[in-house]
């Protein structure tokens, strides 16, 4: 069994991972607060876990969560924290009220590390879907507007939305390469 550092203070995002990875890999979580850059989800995925190897040793896997709306040309992307922290679900919602193209891809980006020097190896997992008016309850801040299937994932049982993700989509990615790659 593999034993990995992650950078998250998110129990939930830790859970998920967990149940997901199923006892393939032990995730040990540290919560770091690590400068992020601006720039493409997968530049921010990487210079944060180059800077999470150099913060604690390695091996470290970090994770970085997106949003991209198609009419917004993939905004908010990597910023959409900041997006729900200051308009909300709602606001949104409300960017997208006066395009006819409603969908959007959630985007999970893994990025793993074995020590610190060495690049960053990235997972990525998208799951596309459509922006609707909230319904549910989810630790996770867009995920009552974010619908797949007819539901929001907010409205999803656990191990629908575990089986099906952005995120299932990274750690299945993930997984598969620690089954066939030593960690080294």
């Amino acid at each position: 069994m593999v034993s990995l550092t992650i950078v998250t203070g998110n129990q939930h995002k830790l859970s998920e991972l967990n149940a997901i990875l199923d006892g393939l890999v032990v995730l040990h979580p540290v919560n770091l607060d690590l400068h992020e850059i601006q720039g493409t989800v997968e530049e921010i995925t990487r210079e944060k876990c180059r800077l999470a190897a150099e913060t604690t040793g390695g091996p470290v896997l970090v994770e970085d969560s997106a949003l991209e709306m198609h009419a917004l040309n993939g905004l908010p992307g990597p910023y959409v924290k900041a997006f729900v922290d200051s308009i909300g679900n709602d606001g949104l919602c409300k960017l997208l009220a006066s395009f006819s193209d409603n969908t959007a891809e959630a985007v999970c980006t893994l990025g793993y590390s074995p020590r610190p020097g060495a690049e960053p190896i990235l997972f990525q997992g998208r799951l596309l879907g459509r922006i609707v008016p909230a319904r549910g309850v989810s630790a996770f801040g867009w995920e009552p507007i974010f619908e797949h299937g007819g539901e929001t994932l907010a409205e999803m049982d656990v191990d629908k939305k575990n089986r099906l993700s952005h995120r299932f989509k990274a750690a299945q990615k993930l997984s598969e390469w620690l089954q066939r790659n030593e960690m080294t």
